[in-house]
């Protein structure tokens, strides 16, 4: 299971004009205000294949403008410098073991994530919070076993008491311990990442046919973005 949300995408003025600024070709420039007269982008401009013609004083693309992109695009890291510079905000609720392989993005991704070190006993476990849509019955079964030693633990921790002929105070770290170490890595956690166009561009044919759903998902998600094309190479249809 994966979850993305609040995404904001930022920094395409900026953009273009550093895109520009090798050439010097700031004046063939024809991103601007969806709106009509001699200010605006006008629909003869707009590069947007989904345009619905509404003049909803929105920024947009401009036709030239895209057209380099996708030149520099094809040109690879390198000449794409532009891409870096478009950086996208979102929260993402995923598997522990996608997180995992996540974070060998180090480079130009920013993360904070819910803390299960300092947080892990702030609400009772349920099975929602974890991804186990692939759990046969007898996965099922055990990962609900799991499931109450968690919340016995957690009650343990919170409370404190006598559990099996042993005492335990309240936040035991002994108890603590159980929670963390038990705890499945199909468990959802989330995350606020900042990241841009160019990580994407590297996650994308890396992972768009992976084994795992949430990279799948991922990827479509990557499809889905404005002007995907300078990410994924090709043309949205």
């Amino acid at each position: 299971m994966i979850k993305i949300e609040n995404v904001e995408i930022m920094g395409w003025e900026h953009v273009i004009r550093g895109m520009r600024n090798p050439m010097n070709s700031w004046e063939k420039s024809d991103s601007g205000i969806c709106k009509g007269g001699d200010d605006g982008i006008g629909c003869r401009n707009c590069a947007a294949y989904d345009c619905e013609h509404t003049y909803d004083q929105s920024w947009q693309l401009g036709k030239a403008d895209h057209e380099l992109m996708m030149r520099l695009a094809a040109g690879g890291p390198t000449h794409a410098k532009y891409r870096r510079m478009i950086t996208v905000y979102m929260d993402i609720t995923a598997p522990l073991y996608w997180w995992k392989e996540f974070d060998t993005y180090k480079v130009g991704t920013v993360a904070n994530s819910c803390s299960t070190m300092h947080k892990i006993a702030a609400k009772g476990f349920t099975i929602e919070d974890f991804s186990c849509e692939h759990l046969n019955r007898i996965g099922t079964s055990i990962l609900w076993d799991v499931i109450d030693i968690l919340n016995i633990a957690r009650k343990l921790y919170l409370d404190g008491g006598n559990y099996k002929g042993e005492y335990y105070i309240p936040k035991d770290k002994r108890v603590w311990w159980q929670m963390i170490q038990l705890l499945p890595s199909s468990y959802n956690q989330k995350r606020t990442i900042m990241l841009n166009y160019e990580v994407l561009a590297g996650i994308y044919p890396m992972r768009k046919n992976h084994k795992l759903d949430e990279w799948v998902e991922f990827c479509k998600w990557i499809e889905s973005l404005p002007y995907s094309e300078i990410i994924v190479g090709e043309k949205a249809r």
